[in-house]
C-alpha cells in the first residue's frame, strides 16, 4: 500500500515560523513534523509515500530526498500553486495507482494503527475520528454504531486528517483545485465511507501554540520510556 501526505500548503497560521520554513519541516521534538509520519508510515509496512510540494518545494524535497532515510520511498507530486486536498490528490493519482492509499494531513501529529488499513470493500474511504477538540467544538460527521460515517446526525466527530482513500472518488473529476469534503458528503449519503473512533493522542500543529504543546509532551514521553 502506499501514502499520501499533504504538505502543499502556505502554514498562514504558523507564521512567523513558516516565512522561511514550510509548516511540514517544523521541528518537533528534535526532527522534522513530516519526518514523525514517515517513520510511522514506514513502521506500518508502507513502502512508498507520495507528497504533494508547492510553498518552499525546493526545501522540502532537499530535506527529504528519496526517503531512504525513513526506510520507504518518497515521490513527490509539484503544484505550480495549492490546488487544496482533492486537486492534489487528483494530479497525484498518476504516481498513487488505482488501489486505496493512506491519507495523512501533514500538519497533524498521531500515532497511526494498522488497523485503518484494512481492505475498503464497497466503501471509497475510511475515515479516522477523534473526539472534539476545543478548537473545533461541533466536530464534523457522526459516527454511528454500525461504523458507517454521516454528514448529519449526533453525536459529532472531528475528522483527524488521516483516511483511508479509494482513488475512485476523485479521478472522475478534471484536473484543477477542489475541495475533498465535498466528495467525502457524496460518498456519505451513497452509503460508502466507514469510520474508526481513534481515542489516542492527537495533535493538530496548526499553530505555534500548538507545535510547542506537542513538543514538549513529546520530549516528557521519550523521556519517561
Amino acid at each position: 500500500m502506499k501514502a499520501m501526505i499533504l504538505a502543499a500548503g502556505r502554514g498562514t497560521r504558523m507564521r512567523p515560523l513558516t516565512d522561511q520554513c514550510p509548516k511540514p519541516l517544523l521541528e518537533v521534538a528534535g526532527k522534522p513534523l513530516i519526518g514523525h509520519h514517515l517513520e510511522r508510515l514506514a513502521a506500518l509496512g508502507i513502502d512508498e509515500a507520495v507528497i504533494n510540494v508547492s510553498y518552499r518545494a525546493t526545501q522540502l524535497v532537499e530535506a527529504l530526498g528519496d526517503g531512504r532515510d525513513y526506510g520507504l520511498t518518497i515521490r513527490f507530486s509539484h503544484e505550480a500553486e495549492p490546488l487544496e486536498t482533492g486537486g492534489g490528490i487528483r494530479q497525484a493519482l498518476a504516481l498513487l495507482g488505482e488501489a486505496p492509499f493512506l491519507l495523512v494531513n501533514g500538519d497533524v501529529w498521531c500515532a497511526l494503527a494498522s488497523a485503518w488499513l484494512a481492505p475498503l470493500g464497497d466503501d471509497l474511504a475510511r475515515l479516522v475520528l477523534i473526539d472534539n477538540p476545543a478548537h473545533r467544538a461541533a466536530g464534523d460527521f457522526h459516527l454511528d454504531a454500525a461504523g458507517r460515517v454521516h454528514a448529519t446526525g449526533e453525536p459529532r466527530l472531528t475528522y483527524a486528517g488521516i483516511a483511508l482513500i479509494d482513488p475512485a472518488l476523485v479521478a472522475g473529476r478534471p484536473p484543477g483545485a477542489f475541495k475533498l469534503a465535498p466528495l467525502l458528503r457524496e460518498a456519505m449519503d451513497a452509503g460508502r465511507v466507514a469510520g474508526c473512533h481513534h481515542h489516542g493522542h492527537w495533535v493538530d500543529v496548526g499553530t505555534p501554540a500548538r507545535l510547542a504543546e506537542l513538543d514538549a509532551w513529546l520530549r516528557r514521553s521519550d523521556a519517561e520510556r
